[in-house]
């Protein structure tokens, strides 16, 4: 009897950029299909006034439809030229670059950061991508890039301090140690849900403050075993090449040609380094201070940063006008580009202008792959945003969610978890919360639970699930530093790869975000200054 052959089917790899496209033709069909069947929802939002609610009809938009294309085909450039993550990547990537062409960054990480362990540079990077919310997205744009680059000086998988930048950014949005522009954002729409029940309801800037300055500290704490542990072990080794002997070693090998070179390198700066970093260390206080006093109001030639528009000194520094905000990445990437310079200078490793332009080459000779990838990824979240589908969803859920008859702890699981379920589809946590909060704040106000707690709630149930959905903006960094850095570019790291990186985290850390909420509406700790959980 001939014997068999196993048979077995290729695997396919699709790059990311084939697969946002696929995305886009299979949003675009959705979009035909539930257009035909008339899917909709009405859902309620507060007035001007704040003393009442309009009724809002969103329709699931048909892409097929002449004018609908013809709208997408006439703005894809202004799409991609406008898309956030792409702008604050490239102004980051210049100052992140210059810094590390000039070896500012080498002698950073062996002056501070080779004396910390593991677990404290975990910690680090995971607590600054959660303090990074304060200024919105910037963590993805700033750390993701530079952490990378670190842990490859390290001598650690640089695979695994983009997967750690990205989950302490991801799963810690919302809770920075600091009040920021999330207060901004929310307390409007808060505040006008909460006087439909009290008329005089006032939600402070403050009202979260103690809730979020404990769990910054308690959730890279948590986090940290679970990425030594359980992350870093699932992901691909990563491998240097060894210029000697041609082969590929480990990442914790000691190679040859890493010895003689750092001898070298050694000899050969170690005299000029210490100017280096006394220029640096002078010309950052002084660019600090005067970023600084750009942010003080009154002083002659002060408050350049500001929206003088606004009264409230946190509305002048985080408002939607606000200059500060607007050009922090600018702000840092100048603080970047002013050091490195300064070190290299003192430290002779560039000699002028041209040096240093030729020496910046290699770090841009991969951003035409991220520019493309961006593109399309900026393509593929205009047609979910104009087939209106998000937004029908999210109405769906608001509606559902009034419909419940819950009360107590069950009340907060299940609105937690709805909203954690609503960011899947719905990435945008202002536009979330315009349509949720007129059904959950005046929901937990019956039930007595401040309206204090039901945007720390919100704030949460984003964070929850920010970093598993493709309908994130900033999720495109992550996966183009992932392929970046990948070393089997046979096998491109896709949608299902990168979200299966950081699952463990996910998993983990959203029973986690459930005992907190709970735990914290029982042992009714205040969440802010003279503000409590429960009523």
């Amino acid at each position: 009897m001939p014997e068999r052959k196993n048979l077995r089917l290729k695997k396919f790899y699709f790059h990311p950029i084939t697969i946002f496209f696929i995305g886009i033709i299979v949003i675009m069909l959705l979009s035909l299909i539930l257009s035909l069947f008339q899917m909709q929802s009405t859902y309620n939002v507060v007035n001007s006034s704040g003393t009442d609610m309009v009724s809002k009809l969103a329709v699931v938009e048909n892409l097929f439809a002449f004018d609908n294309l013809k709208y997408l085909i006439s703005n894809a450039v202004g799409n991609f030229m406008g898309f956030t993550p792409l702008c604050m990547l490239l102004v980051s990537l210049i100052g992140i670059s210059i810094a590390n062409a000039t070896g500012f960054i080498d002698i950073l990480s062996t002056r501070f950061i080779k004396k910390m362990s593991k677990n404290q540079l975990t910690f680090l990077v995971l607590f600054l991508g959660i303090i990074s919310s304060i200024i919105n997205e910037v963590g993805y744009a700033i750390l993701i890039p530079l952490t990378a680059i670190i842990y490859e000086k390290e001598g650690r998988n640089p695979l695994l301090g983009i997967v750690t930048a990205f989950c302490g950014v991801a799963f810690g949005y919302g809770v920075a140690m600091f009040v920021g522009s999330q207060e901004i954002s929310l307390i409007p729409y808060t505040t006008s849900a909460a006087r439909l029940i009290d008329t005089n309801a006032h939600i402070s800037l403050t009202s979260n403050l103690y809730f979020i300055i404990a769990c910054s500290i308690l959730i890279p704490l948590i986090g940290t075993p679970i990425i030594e542990k359980i992350v870093g072990p699932r992901l691909p080794k990563y491998r240097r090449y060894d210029k000697i002997t041609g082969k590929t070693l480990q990442t914790s090998e000691l190679l040859l040609s890493d010895i003689q070179e750092a001898e070298q390198q050694k000899i050969a700066y170690e005299k000029h380094s210490k100017k280096g970093v006394k220029y640096a260390f002078i010309t950052g206080i002084v660019v600090i201070l005067a970023f600084i006093y750009m942010v003080i109001p009154g002083l002659p030639g002060s408050g350049l940063l500001l929206d003088m528009n606004e009264k409230i000194y946190i509305n002048q520094l985080f408002g939607p006008n606000s200059y500060f905000q607007d050009g922090f990445t600018y702000m840092v990437t100048a603080l970047l580009v002013i050091t490195g310079i300064a070190y290299g200078i003192g430290a002779k490793t560039i000699k002028n202008d041209k040096d240093l332009v030729e020496k910046l080459e290699d770090s841009f000779k991969n951003i035409g792959m991220i520019l493309l990838s961006i593109f399309v990824f900026s393509q593929f979240l205009a047609f979910w945003r104009v087939s209106n589908i998000g937004t029908v969803l999210t109405g769906w859920t608001a509606n559902f969610l009034s419909g419940l008859q819950l009360d107590g702890i069950v009340l907060l699981i299940v609105t937690l978890l709805l909203v954690s379920v609503v960011g899947l589809f719905n990435a945008n946590m202002q536009a979330k919360w315009v349509i949720l909060s007129p059904v959950i704040v005046p929901m937990f106000m019956q039930n007595n639970i401040s309206a204090q707690y039901s945007q720390i709630v919100m704030r949460i149930g984003q964070t929850m699930t920010c970093g598993v959905t493709p309908f994130m903006a900033f999720y495109i960094i992550y996966l183009c530093y992932l392929n970046l850095y990948n070393q089997n570019k046979d096998k491109p790291i896709g949608l299902r790869k990168s979200m299966n990186f950081v699952l463990p985290y996910f998993l983990i850390m959203l029973a986690v975000w459930i005992l907190i909420i709970v735990l914290w509406y029982i042992a009714r700790f205040p969440i802010g200054p003279g503000v409590k959980a429960i009523i």
